[in-house]
């Protein structure tokens, strides 16, 4: 367990590279130093992981979920550092905040203006988001070879679907391409956004955040400012990193794999749907239409990739509308993507099971097995995905409750969706909470809840409630 802890905020030290090359570019040396003390605290935390380093780690499945889960608190910890030290908050729950909001892609934030922050520090915002976007437990995996045989333990606890894929005989190689696609693709899009509107920088942030679907900007305004082509590239990115990554890797070479995924088709028509219905559900408030499409399209993208971002104050909209995009905040991308919430394959899972419900209500004695994407399902996978959507709801409603006692001037409207969007790592909420506002009024216990909520949700519950259950500790 402790090899684990080590190897992770390590990777969360060298993650502070990027700002630190920023802030000596723009000469911002205090947020600086902050970031190069923070870069020493994880240097120390590897050379103690190095001499505690065994030649093989045997985690079981337990062991594995419960040593994702409480990496992924002292990741967070470890990540609020620069901003303790540089004094970017006034409080320390509100850097807790922000860092769990980074790292687990939420997006969520307390700042009223990003464009507040320094250069070195909107980048290190940006870096936690594009470092948990695929994972720091498969970015150690790939660059820190220290969890040897616990590896794909750790992977398959912090997988974002049924099984980690693997595409090479070993899961470090599958890591290791996964994490240069992704790299790629940041790359590309970066290149595509500095040829925009977007100056470096900006194209920088912005695809250190895109891809990750964390939605950080830099802008108060978020997306809304810059040019239509803009918003189209950042449309496409959002696109691509709700589908899974394996899927990507394999169309490289085989495109016509996308179309014979049961998955992916299910993923486009999700985000078809949700296009429609606030292009039909706004189409009064825009003025043009190439203008009404493309809110339209990035609205409905962002809300089921669940990146966050925004071109429009959806907060103002119809109540109808503002339950449909309630709704959106629960579907997410596919298995095996950088997307949170529920996940098309558990939608897909659940409505055969519905159906399979239903037909022998109809039929009762009618024996048949149910298919997803070309494979049976499995009754251990049909109870796992229930039990995944039962504890979903349950830690929605119950972070919902929470924080109407916390909370409460709030309107059922804002205490629900930001339950949601919390656990479904979406960040801007509905109602006081939207896209145009911020988090900063909520009272400290009410942002520990959500930077909990978000953890859950980012790590898909399992690892969370494994952590919390007696047996675990019993032993």
């Amino acid at each position: 367990m402790v090899v684990v802890v080590t190897a992770v905020t390590a990777a969360g030290g060298v993650a502070t590279l990027p700002a630190i090359v920023a802030g000596i570019i723009y000469g911002e040396w205090d947020d600086t130093a902050a970031l190069a003390g923070t870069l020493a605290v994880g240097a120390v935390i590897w050379f103690l992981g190095r001499r505690l380093r065994r030649t093989s780690v045997p985690f079981t499945s337990r062991e594995g979920f419960a040593a994702v889960a409480i990496s992924w608190m002292v990741l967070i910890l470890f990540g609020t550092l620069p901003y303790l030290v540089a004094g970017t908050f006034e409080h320390p729950i509100n850097a807790l905040f922000e860092t769990a909001a980074g790292f687990t892609t939420t997006g969520a934030t307390v700042l009223e203006d990003p464009g507040d922050l320094s250069h070195a520090m909107l980048i290190w915002r940006a870096t936690t988001q594009w470092v948990g976007g695929m994972g720091i437990i498969v970015l150690s995996i790939a660059v820190l070879p220290m969890l040897g045989a616990g590896g794909v333990e750790l992977a398959r606890a912090e997988a974002p679907g049924p099984e980690p894929e693997r595409m090479t005989p070993r899961f470090r190689d599958t890591a290791e391409r996964l994490w240069w696609l992704y790299v790629g693709l940041t790359v590309i899009e970066i290149f595509l956004l500095a040829v925009g509107d977007m100056d470096l920088f900006q194209a920088i942030a912005h695809g250190l955040t895109t891809m990750p679907t964390g939605g950080f900007g830099t802008e108060a305004t978020s997306i809304g400012g810059f040019s239509p082509y803009t918003q189209w590239v950042i449309v496409a990115f959002m696109l691509i990193a709700g589908a899974s990554f394996a899927l990507h890797f394999r169309a490289l070479t085989r495109p016509k794999v996308y179309m014979e995924s049961k998955e992916f088709i299910g993923y486009l028509s999700i985000i078809g749907i949700a296009i429609l219905v606030v292009a039909l559900g706004s189409w009064s408030l825009g003025s043009g239409i190439e203008s009404r499409i493309r809110d339209a399209a990035f609205t409905g993208v962002t809300m089921v990739t669940g990146t966050g971002y925004a071109t429009v104050d959806w907060a103002a909209w119809a109540p109808g509308l503002l339950l449909a995009l309630l709704v959106f905040m629960f579907l997410g991308g596919m298995a095996g993507s950088t997307a949170g919430a529920v996940k098309t394959y558990r939608l897909g899972i659940l409505f055969k099971t519905i159906g399979s419900s239903i037909k022998r209500i109809i039929y009762p004695n009618l024996v048949s097995v149910q298919h997803f994407g070309g494979k049976a399902i499995e009754p251990r996978l049909v109870h796992g995905v229930v039990a995944f959507f039962v504890l979903y709801v349950g830690f929605f409603v119950g972070g919902a409750v929470l924080l109407g006692f916390m909370e409460p001037a709030l309107d059922l409207t804002t205490i629900g969706s930001a339950s949601a969007s919390a656990i479904g790592n979406v960040g801007p909420a509905l109602g006081d909470l939207g896209p145009t506002s911020n988090y900063a009024s909520l009272g400290a216990d009410s942002k520990i809840v959500l930077s909990f909520l978000m953890l859950v949700g980012r790590l898909e519950i399992y690892p969370i409630v494994i952590l919390l259950t007696h047996r675990w500790w019993r032993r």
